[in-house]
Formats: C-alpha cells, sequence, structure tokens
C-alpha cells in the first residue's frame, strides 16, 4: 500500500489533495520526537476541519485518522453534516446550510474515502472500526483521533469522548504490548502542530479508571501546550461564530 494514498484513491481525490496542499497553510511540526518508536494512538483537538486536514498533509509518519462513517455514505452526509457543523448557525441562514449540506455529499464521499481514514460508528458496527484500527496499528501505522464532543471542558478543548481508550486494551490481548496515547495540540492561527509526551495505557488498571486517566492526560498536556505557546486564537471544536472565538490565554 502506497504511504500517501490508498490504491483506490481517484484522480479526483488526488487533485482535491494537491489543491488542498497548495492552498493550505504549511504546518509547523513540534516535539515529533516524542513520538514512541511503537505505534501510536495520537490524540488531538479537533479544530474542526482544520485537524483531519493539518493530519493528512503534515503528520510526520503514517497515519490512519478516525472519521465519522456518515461522511463516508452519500445518503448519510446531508443530515450528519448539517448537524454536525451547522447546526448552531444564526436561524436566518440555517436554509442555507441545509442546501449546502447536499451540496458537499457526493466531495465529501470521494475526500472521506480516498484519505486514509477508518469509518467510526455508533452502532454494532463500532465493531469493525476497532478491528480495523488494530490491523492497522498492527501494521505499523499511527492511529489520529480527535474524541471531542460538544461538552465544554475549558477554554481550549471540548470533552472528551472515552470509549477509544478500549482499543489499547484490546491491543494489548492482541500483541502484549501497552500502547501509548500521545496529545496533539493543533494551533492553526499560529500554523504549529505540537505533540506531548504519550501517555501509556496499563493493562493492569480497570478500564473505566484507564479511559478517565489517559482522557484527563491528554487534555490537560493540550491545555497546557496551548497555553505555553504565544498568544493565539484557538479554533474551537463549535462551529461558532469567529468573533467568539477563544483565545489560548484565558482573559
Amino acid at each position: 500500500m502506497s504511504r500517501e494514498t490508498k490504491p483506490s484513491s481517484s484522480v479526483l481525490f488526488r487533485f482535491i489533495k494537491a489543491a488542498v496542499r497548495l492552498f493550505y497553510h504549511r504546518m509547523e511540526v513540534v516535539n515529533a520526537h516524542r513520538l514512541p518508536p511503537e505505534p501510536c494512538i495520537i490524540v488531538g483537538n479537533h479544530t474542526q476541519m482544520n485537524g483531519p486536514i493539518a493530519c493528512e498533509l503534515y503528520s510526520p509518519r503514517f497515519r490512519y485518522t478516525w472519521c465519522a462513517g456518515e461522511m463516508m455514505h452519500l445518503r448519510e452526509v446531508p443530515a450528519y453534516a448539517y448537524r454536525d457543523f451547522w447546526s448552531q448557525k444564526p436561524r436566518s441562514v440555517r436554509w442555507l446550510f441545509r442546501i449546502a449540506s447536499y451540496l458537499i455529499a457526493p466531495l465529501a464521499v470521494c475526500v472521506f474515502n480516498g484519505a486514509n481514514t477508518i469509518p467510526v460508528y455508533h452502532d454494532n458496527r463500532l465493531l469493525n472500526t476497532f478491528r480495523l484500527t488494530l490491523r492497522r496499528l498492527q501494521e505499523g501505522a499511527d492511529i489520529v483521533i480527535f474524541p471531542e464532543h460538544d461538552v465544554p471542558y475549558n477554554h481550549i478543548l471540548c470533552d472528551f469522548q472515552d470509549k477509544f481508550v478500549d482499543v489499547a486494551r484490546l491491543y494489548y490481548r492482541k500483541t502484549g504490548k501497552s500502547l501509548s496515547f500521545v496529545p496533539l495540540y493543533l494551533a492553526p492561527a499560529l500554523k504549529k502542530m505540537v505533540y506531548g509526551e504519550p501517555v501509556v495505557f496499563d493493562p493492569a488498571a480497570p478500564i473505566e479508571s484507564e479511559r478517565a486517566r489517559i482522557c484527563r492526560a491528554c487534555m490537560e498536556q493540550i491545555t497546557a501546550m496551548a497555553e505555553s505557546l504565544p498568544l493565539h486564537t484557538v479554533v474551537p471544536y463549535r462551529n461558532i461564530p469567529r468573533r467568539l472565538y477563544p483565545t489560548n490565554l484565558p482573559r
């Protein structure tokens, strides 16, 4: 398999990726030496579409990114895209974004199926997500996950959904190795992606406590990395008006 794109990637996808690379600002990768020698799970702040774009273009190692499975199926894109991207827009313009959710569907299917992605579902298909994730890790690829959901945590992040940590338990059972989770802070305003210190899964601890510990450690590191950087605007998880975007240093 190619280290850049899948063999089945369409000409259209390759053109889109080249165009995005041309126009999207180049990101400086900071502290890539913190990535462990073994494959790992990279846990980042979503920054709306910036996170997936930056990791697809500028990750220092080969990786697959978890993405919403609905964005890979033409019939499911409009409802998901409107709900997740635009439902918080002002009422007066929501009709426009409903139309947009249908217009972007063919493009979304092309991009999300062409990129190095792993579809994530919240029904019984989640087992397929975990199986494919384990396979990619065993092949030597990193996995990138943006686990925020619409529950506030602080001025940098929304709270993390925690079930992704279960991959580490399955990986340990399969390989006998403890998987590392590496925090990633994306700062589009500074054109930086900053890696934190690995958080290593403890197979001897109850999975509930490991979910809480690993999510808390990653969120705390991401927050600390953000606050250590020069003053800048944070791109939040929620698609809110730009004038409401927070800064990395609380006012």
